[in-house]
């Protein structure tokens, strides 16, 4: 990656880059619209009897993202790079393409929702609102760079505190909460329970936090910790603790729309929802005006944080393969193979929004391509943080190594469940 424009301006960075960074926005990014949807119809169907999946990820979750990070802070490379040296380059493209399209097909799903849940509360129709989201989201991630821009993520997480607010709206019976933290699997829940492990464990955020350490390591004219070992306690500690308040944020997100809609759909009877946005607009009678516009809100900004992170994601790997310059620090001008990968997932999803495809059923079909992807993915970062000739001291061990293992488990599980169910 390249010499920034900040260093070359000489510009002091912000004081939030001293404080939580790229996991807190993968974490709040793995909320986005197509996972509160889930998370919303677990809820309306099987009340709070679903809440202990979400608890039972975070720990895997937290620890798989974390040696993401660090397999960049330590070699100085991104996953893909890193994945490129070591796997044949088939598998290699092969894992990238699959990245990019069921990427696609999740901003499509996510830019429809956001869409949906605009024209919800504001009456304006669906097209020009989903075309406006797309060109915000495209214009900041070309035009704003990423020192800037990482901050305007930041402020985007706050958005999901929409949903304790509902919470707290709608209010809760916290008797069942704890009830729900207990696993049982009521009739008909299993595919329910593997959706949720499915969004919650997703190969693009994989990638985006490693390569948004490569980006605070250029900001930092910082040398990798292979090359630099002294300034690894400092580093891991701020790795370890960005990656559990960030998939923490995740865990409590959603936790609240399962309970917000267990208190409120399934107790009302409501135990279908389609997407986010039925969700929200569902809500509305049985919790009030308050509740659906929070709910609906909080879509619109979970969306705007989550389609960069999709779209950046694949555009980081492909880049990566490809040996492009990348990086949302870099001018347009400077690296113009990442940037047009971010506009053509961008674009592509919109196209897709505007055909008769559903983009509701073409994410279940994404969900099922990230299944197939996941496992092999994970095996393979896994195999890389434990490898001496790429990690050397820092390679993963003890409760890192068997979190991680425990990962690729999980999600092994749920990608069977997938096809069991």
């Amino acid at each position: 990656m390249s010499k920034s424009r900040h260093s070359r301006h000489g510009l002091k960075r912000p004081a939030y880059h001293s404080a939580l960074g790229p996991g807190l926005v993968t974490g709040a990014a793995d909320d986005d619209p197509s996972g509160i949807a889930t998370y919303a119809q677990a809820g309306a169907a099987h009340g709070f009897a679903l809440l202990w999946p979400v608890v039972l990820a975070w720990p895997f979750l937290t620890a798989f993202q974390f040696t993401c990070a660090e397999i960049a802070r330590v070699t100085g490379r991104g996953l893909a790079a890193n994945l490129a040296q070591f796997l044949p380059r088939s598998a290699v493209w092969s894992v990238v393409a699959l990245l990019l399209g069921a990427n696609i097909f999740n901003i499509a799903s996510d830019i429809a929702a956001m869409g949906e849940a605009a024209r919800l509360v504001t009456g304006l129709p669906r097209l020009p609102l989903m075309v406006a989201f797309a060109l915000v989201s495209l214009g900041l991630q070309i035009f704003v760079p990423y020192h800037r821009y990482v901050g305007m993520l930041k402020w985007l997480t706050a958005s999901l505190f929409a949903y304790v607010l509902v919470v707290l709206v709608v209010g809760v019976e916290w008797r069942a909460v704890l009830g729900g933290l207990w696993p049982s699997l009521p009739a008909g829940s299993a595919t329910t329970v593997v959706a949720i492990l499915g969004t919650t464990i997703s190969p693009y955020l994989f990638f985006w936090q490693s390569a948004q350490e490569l980006e605070e390591m250029n900001l930092e004219h910082a040398r990798p910790l292979s090359q630099s070992p002294r300034s690894a306690p400092r580093q891991l500690a701020r790795l370890a603790r960005d990656s559990t308040v960030g998939f923490l944020v995740t865990m409590t997100i959603s936790l609240c729309i399962i309970a917000a809609t267990a208190a409120t759909l399934h107790a009302a009877g409501t135990t279908t929802i389609a997407t986010a946005a039925d969700a929200a607009a569902a809500l509305r009678p049985v919790a009030g005006d308050f509740a659906f516009a929070l709910f609906a809100l909080g879509i619109i900004g979970t969306g705007l944080l989550a389609v960069p992170v999709l779209a950046g994601s694949a555009a980081y790997a492909l880049a990566e393969v490809m040996g492009w310059r990348a990086g949302l620090e870099l001018k347009p001008t400077e690296a113009r193979g990442f940037y047009g990968v971010i506009m053509l997932a961008v674009s592509a999803a919109l196209l897709l929004d505007t055909t008769a495809i559903d983009p509701m059923q073409a994410l279940f079909w994404t969900a099922v391509v990230n299944g197939l992807v996941a496992v092999p993915v994970m095996v393979a970062i896994m195999v890389l943080a434990s490898r001496a000739d790429v990690m050397g001291q820092f390679r993963a061990r003890g409760a890192q190594g068997w979190l991680g293992w425990g990962a690729v488990l999980l999600m092994a599980v749920a990608g069977a469940g997938m096809f069991l169910a």
